[in-house]
């Protein structure tokens, strides 16, 4: 069998999309595919269909450092609206439930928010993306059927209040990954004698990228229509995702023992730890882990297009 045509441009590169409400994040992700002619492309943590901002799309061989993405902290601003529970925790959902709200102050919102900070754990949503043998448990809720979650460790680093109303408050929430802030915000509700759901959620920040990185559909949209390079333009280097990571060049026979899925030793000096590979014309070449008498065993390894 002969081998079949790859679909779409080998490009690689990080683009963050600031996603607009009422649409899922794969529905934005297969768009921007589209847009850029892309032979892949990933995303780096969902959003409710409710949720709006920072959606980093990794294109071609930059879908090798989505999984690190997904594993790093984000950070959200929340509006819960007080007195009413629904289904799935926002108001996408159906309300089960009302109660009554109770007179509150600032002080008081800020009294209860300590006691969310730190390491707690958390029953993931009826309503989320997560699998019950092999279906996900958003498909489960809209049948009505729920099962039992197991608790997940997840980190709150720190919450602030940013406004609050007679019905309603809004925070400013950064967090570790998995953490769901529709629960948190749920939780939150109670402790201050009432019930609640999220109105608005923003991704304000993820992975390192903030909002003000972000672009529009519209804006993309609007680049597409001066062709192809006007949106390459806008990526972002696949290397600058983990730029905290340090990095390590190596020589072109390092780089083909590399390649072929050997560790490698170097002389850089470092602690254990993840590292960037780069070679000796400081491409990117993806990524490894470096032991502390200096090897490094390669992780994921980028195809780097030859040079006609």
């Amino acid at each position: 069998m002969g081998r079949r045509n790859k679909k779409g441009r080998d490009i690689t590169g990080i683009i963050i999309i600031d996603k607009p409400t009422g649409r899922s994040s794969n529905h934005v992700l297969q768009q921007v595919k589209r847009l850029f002619d892309a032979n892949k492309a990933g995303h780096t943590g969902s959003l409710d269909p409710l949720a709006t901002g920072v959606l980093p799309v990794c294109l071609g061989e930059a879908t090798k450092v989505s999984s690190y993405l997904l594993d790093a902290d984000k950070q959200y601003h929340v509006t819960c609206r007080l007195g009413t529970v629904t289904d799935s925790g926002d108001s996408d959902g159906e309300v089960v439930s009302t109660s009554d709200i109770p007179e509150f102050t600032e002080h008081d919102v800020l009294a209860l928010l300590p006691s969310f900070i730190g390491e707690l754990d958390q029953v993931p949503p009826m309503f989320s993306a997560l699998k019950h043998q092999g279906q996900p448990l958003y498909k489960l809720a809209r049948q009505g059927i729920e099962v039992e979650r197991k608790s997940r460790r997840i980190t709150i680093y720190d919450i602030k209040l940013l406004a609050i109303t007679a019905d309603s408050f809004t925070l400013d929430v950064r967090c570790s990954k998995g953490t769901y802030i529709r629960t948190l915000v749920e939780e939150i509700s109670d402790a201050l004698g009432s019930a609640g759901h999220v109105i608005m959620l923003r991704r304000v920040a993820a992975a390192g990228y903030i909002e003000q990185q972000a672009i529009s559909i519209e804006q993309l949209l609007a680049s597409a229509e001066n062709g192809i390079s006007a949106l390459d333009e806008l990526l972002l280097p696949a290397e600058d995702a983990l730029s905290d990571w340090p990095s390590v060049e190596l020589s072109d026979y390092l780089v083909a023992s590399i390649r072929q899925g050997r560790a490698v030793k170097v002389e850089q000096a470092f602690e254990r730890a993840n590292v960037r590979l780069f070679n000796p014309l400081h491409e990117f070449i993806g990524l490894a882990e470096m032991t502390d008498d200096g090897m490094v065993q390669p992780k994921r390894v980028f195809v780097v297009p030859d040079i006609q």
